[in-house]
């Protein structure tokens, strides 16, 4: 096949960038041609014989409305001319202004909109007036984005219910969850050393951004107020601007909570923890969460959160409200004090993880490339064409 993807990015080290970058492998490993019309993409993929790399270089007109717009025209306008070349087109969201075959959304802003933990009010400050309209943009733009593809392809449950709110038939949704590198989370040696975290206590690690409270680190430091003292926190992610160390310190938490800045080795760091926690107020699909169940780590999740879909009572522990500190705590007392618990937990965790590798993802995107070129063939040909090669 000769396939079209259209993203911003496509390389590991960014989430949305990472998913492309694994069905591009695959895509080259089962002999198909890929051109790729990105901002960027990495070099080994630029420089492999089969893919073609069709760069738009990034506007320099001020704000990010503007920008986006004048990507999405371009790569639109690249699409209308070459339409005729390929089987397959695959964008992301709202990327272009054009029809896609095939449109994965990793993010819904209708969804976040909606939420009822989104941040910003229209009439609060400049900033937040910004905020506001570009995300009411941005929820026309997806509208309009998701009513012109064939097939759409929410990352998880959570996704999918908020495409299907924007009015979009289920019959053209099939949820393809984001993968996760088995091999390189996976259970191994702590290092907790060199991360400068202490080695007798019960450690939970809590990961993401530290300027939005929708992560939700505000619950688990209260949280953490009503566990016992041998229970600790790491803390990983960029501390700039960050209020957390203040409400640790204002809870009486300095000497539990270990606030690592932003960690590279992430992989590492989950070898050298004891438990995951993740109550975020609204995930589309964490990828973190994925890597926390392939490291082996028993978790506690909330229904908020998306890709808690794929965990039950056997791999890991979901509550139902992200605010109940209470709740929280008492379900991280129940992994602190029963180690034969959390280590099954961990077990079934990983397991779990085994189904959602990258390769399986990728596959599963492939079957589905496959199903619309052949669709697509089908529709093509002459009548009784099809009939007859099948009876060939």
């Amino acid at each position: 096949m000769r396939i079209l993807i259209v993203t911003h990015v496509v390389r590991k080290n960014d989430g949305q960038g990472r998913v492309n970058y694994e069905i591009v492998l695959a895509a080259l490993a089962a002999g198909h041609s890929v051109t790729l019309l990105a901002a960027g993409a990495a070099p080994e993929l630029v420089q492999h014989p089969r893919v073609c790399f069709v760069p738009i270089g990034e506007s320099r007109l001020p704000g990010k409305l503007a920008q986006y717009q004048m990507f999405a025209w371009r790569c639109g306008a690249w699409i209308r001319s070459h339409r005729q070349e390929f089987d397959v087109i695959h964008v992301n969201g709202f990327i272009a202004w054009a029809r896609a075959d095939i449109n994965a959304a990793h993010f819904v802003h209708d969804g976040w909109y909606h939420c009822g933990f989104y941040p910003f009010r229209l009439l609060r400050s400049f900033y937040d007036a910004y905020q506001v309209i570009y995300t009411l943009l941005n929820i026309g733009c997806e509208k309009w984005a998701f009513r012109h593809a064939e097939v759409i392809v929410p990352v998880s449950h959570t996704v999918a219910a908020e495409v299907r709110a924007l009015g979009i038939a289920p019959a053209q949704l099939q949820v393809i969850h984001n993968g996760v590198d088995v091999d390189e989370f996976a259970p191994g040696t702590p290092e907790r050393t060199r991360f400068g975290l202490p080695s007798a206590p019960f450690m939970l690690l809590f990961a993401g951004d530290l300027r939005m409270s929708r992560k939700n680190l505000d619950t688990v430091l209260h949280a953490l107020v009503h566990t016992s003292a041998n229970v600790h926190l790491a803390v990983a992610g960029i501390l700039h601007n960050s209020p957390y160390p203040a409400l640790a310190a204002s809870l009486g938490l300095t000497e539990r909570v270990h606030f690592t800045d932003m960690v590279m080795d992430m992989p590492a760091l989950m070898r050298s923890v004891d438990a995951f926690v993740f109550p975020s107020r609204y995930e589309p699909m964490g990828l973190v969460l994925l890597e926390a169940l392939a490291a082996g780590l028993p978790v506690i999740t909330v229904r908020t959160a998306g890709g808690a879909e794929v965990i039950s009572p056997r791999s890991g522990i979901v509550l139902d409200d992200p605010n109940d500190a209470v709740a929280l705590a008492a379900a991280i007392e129940r992994l602190a004090s029963d180690p034969e618990y959390a280590h099954r937990l961990g077990q079934a965790a990983r397991e779990v993880a085994g189904t959602l590798s990258w390769q399986a993802m990728a596959e599963r995107y492939l079957s589905l490339y496959e199903q619309v070129h052949a669709r697509r063939t089908a529709q093509s040909l002459p009548a009784g064409c099809a009939t007859a090669s099948v009876e060939l």
